[in-house]
């Protein structure tokens, strides 16, 4: 069943055309990954589908009755809300229901006809598991105050509620642009595992590869204005890419080869000519376009010379660190050495930027020392907002730096050459800032700091809106970058890539060190959580002679747990019978309304017990005989 069309559709940012006479849809059960570098317009082209944006050109069409969520990289919000408030404004059936049924328990001059309405309409549409849902979504998304004013919250809890507000009104199609910016790793893994199980329809715009990879089974390429659409996953479209570049690079030499011949004809010919010859005119600069065409591969080397490091690089003693009664680190000691690659991982809150901040001296710590070597020069990537002046040009940028760069090779480029590494082109060079998408001007940012030849380099989510061909550039320039290296990122892939060594902050001031990358962390875990389980305490075999042990022979319940399973039966079949009892006195119509307000409070406790107890069964009920 096709959900929605767009039809010839165009859409220019100022003078620069982003897509022309675009032609896309999206069917149900699809789940698209929309992918392409930075300026090309894939969030444009998500709010011109989502219905934000009008097209310039063309029309998109949306099926009757298909809801549309989505999740933008800037949420907009009525900032006099609550959180509360915000989460249920999306004019959900059943979300309204689940509110007004809440105001109306709080309320004690609520009749009790009232009462017996909304609870009718609670069973009608099956609102108490809805709100089980809602407060499972709620709690992984890591919201917990619900009175709290949308306009008090920073950007990363905003980015929560408005992913917390999509996921809950389970819309048909759900557009998501860059849904794992500002979420923990934890929480990455939750939505991946969410959305990949689901049978929703979603387009997206992510540049996380694992995410990418679990979650999309179609990729959507929008280049030079075009969609190049891919049947698979990921690792898929990197391959059948190649194939396709690989295709066009030999019809744009075939191109270039036939053009030299038919430009020596166009010199030859005579001013005056026939429609024959006009014709061939027409054709030869057809044909000059596709030869001067360009596929849009990047053979780029980023290496830039590292200043000398000497013996000394940073001595980390004994630090403390503490925000009134938050703990962000306590008695934590490291010695930093040569060609370090260190990832840092934790919730957000952690205090991971706060150590960083404490590492380059714009923090003091409350207790210890930290001695940086006289020789160490840190280059410094930072989430805060970008301080370009919006009137500059990107070279003007750049030179106020420094007018040529000496690379690793020991070559000098011009601050020009330079950011043609970058991606920027000649053309772009001299465009003003205010013209860079977000990603563009995040890798301005970036170049800002390599050009300042450091040797101890800190990324603070550096794959924050950057497009994953510049990723991949960037991955190439630390694998072969000469000094430190020290990484805060929620891109597992990049972490996976990069890093040799993990810190891990738990939280309360605590911070574990792990030799090896992000996925080697999680499976050391997993294998943790498998030895605790296979370590508890089983009865011993009974010796039966001349019999041979089972391979992988079932678990047997001890004799406590046989027990506790035969005392589950009769507790949940006792309260499922309480439950009857008080639907029962709930829906006669003679209870007032003071009863009907306590029914409901015991009905909710009562289920949730019973959701406990039939999951410890059906544990349980997997290792009886």
């Amino acid at each position: 069943m096709n959900y929605l069309s767009a039809e010839s559709i165009s859409k220019s940012y100022g003078e620069k055309p982003l897509f022309q006479d675009l032609n896309f849809g999206i069917s149900q059960g699809q789940k698209i990954a929309l992918v392409g570098i930075n300026g090309s317009g894939k969030s444009t082209l998500l709010n011109v589908l989502a219905g934000n944006t009008p097209p310039d050109n063309g029309s998109v069409s949306l099926r009757k009755g298909v809801k549309v969520g989505f999740l933008g990289q800037q949420p907009v919000f009525n900032e006099s809300f609550t959180v509360q408030q915000t989460i249920f404004a999306s004019g959900n059936q059943i979300l309204d229901t689940i509110q007004e049924y809440e105001r109306c328990l709080e309320n004690p001059h609520t009749s009790a006809a009232k009462m017996q309405e909304l609870i009718e309409r609670m069973d009608a549409l099956q609102a108490w598991e809805y709100e089980l849902k809602i407060k499972q979504i709620l709690s992984q998304l890591g919201i917990h105050n619900l009175e709290s004013q949308i306009s008090t919250l920073s950007g990363g809890q905003r980015k929560r509620v408005a992913m917390a507000r999509v996921l809950i009104d389970e819309p048909d199609l759900l557009i998501l642009d860059e849904p794992t910016n500002h979420l923990d790793l934890d929480t990455i893994e939750w939505l991946e595992g969410l959305l990949a199980a689901s049978q929703q329809t979603l387009l997206m715009v992510t540049h996380d590869r694992y995410f990418l990879d679990r979650v999309a089974t179609e990729i959507a390429e929008l280049e030079r204005g075009n969609i190049y659409t891919y049947k698979g996953n990921y690792s898929y479209f990197v391959q059948k890419k190649d194939e396709r570049e690989q295709q066009q690079d030999a019809e744009i030499e075939k191109a270039r080869n036939l053009m030299r011949k038919e430009l020596e004809w166009m010199r030859r010919q005579p001013q005056a000519r026939g429609t024959k010859s006009k014709s061939r005119i027409e054709a030869f600069y057809d044909l000059k376009d596709k030869a001067n065409s360009k596929v849009n591969k990047t053979n780029l080397e980023l290496s830039v010379k590292t200043t000398r490091q000497g013996g000394k690089i940073i001595q980390v003693e004994h630090i403390g660190k503490a925000f009134g009664e938050k703990k962000i680190l306590e008695d934590f000691s490291y010695t930093f050495k040569k060609k370090d690659r260190i990832g840092i991982i934790g919730k957000n809150g952690a205090g991971k930027t706060t150590f960083l901040n404490m590492l380059t001296g714009k923090i003091k710590p409350d207790s210890g020392v930290i001695e940086t070597g006289e020789t160490t020069v840190f280059g410094y990537y930072t989430q805060q907002e970008l301080t370009f002046k919006e009137d500059q040009r990107v070279i003007d940028i750049v030179k106020d730096i420094a007018e040529v760069v000496e690379t690793g090779n020991g070559e000098t480029i011009t601050a020009a050459q330079f950011l043609q590494h970058f991606q920027f082109s000649p053309a772009m060079q001299y465009t003003f800032v205010s013209k860079l998408s977000g990603g563009e001007k995040r890798r301005l940012q970036l170049l800002r700091v390599l050009i300042k030849n450091p040797n101890f380099l800190i990324l603070d989510e550096p794959t924050n809106d950057l497009d994953i061909i510049t990723l991949n550039i960037l991955e190439d320039f630390l694998l072969n970058f000469g000094g430190c290296l020290l990484i805060v990122s929620h891109d597992r892939y990049f972490m996976d890539r990069l890093v040799e060594h993990v810190f891990v902050f738990e939280g309360d001031g605590e911070v574990k060190t792990f030799p090896g990358n992000y996925t080697d962390y999680r499976e050391y875990l997993a294998e943790q959580e498998t030895e605790k389980v296979q370590a508890k305490p089983t009865p011993a075999p009974t010796a039966q002679p001349n019999q041979q042990p089972e391979a992988n022979k079932k678990k047997k319940a001890s004799f406590s747990e046989k027990r506790e399973f035969e005392q589950l039966d009769s507790e949940i079949a006792e309260l499922e019978k309480q439950k009857a009892a008080l639907l029962q006195e709930m829906n006669s119509g003679n209870a007032d309304h003071r009863k009907i307000i306590e029914a409901a409070a015991l009905l909710k406790k009562l289920e949730a017990a019973l959701d406990a107890k039939t999951e410890r069964w059906l544990e349980l009920s997997e290792i009886m005989d």
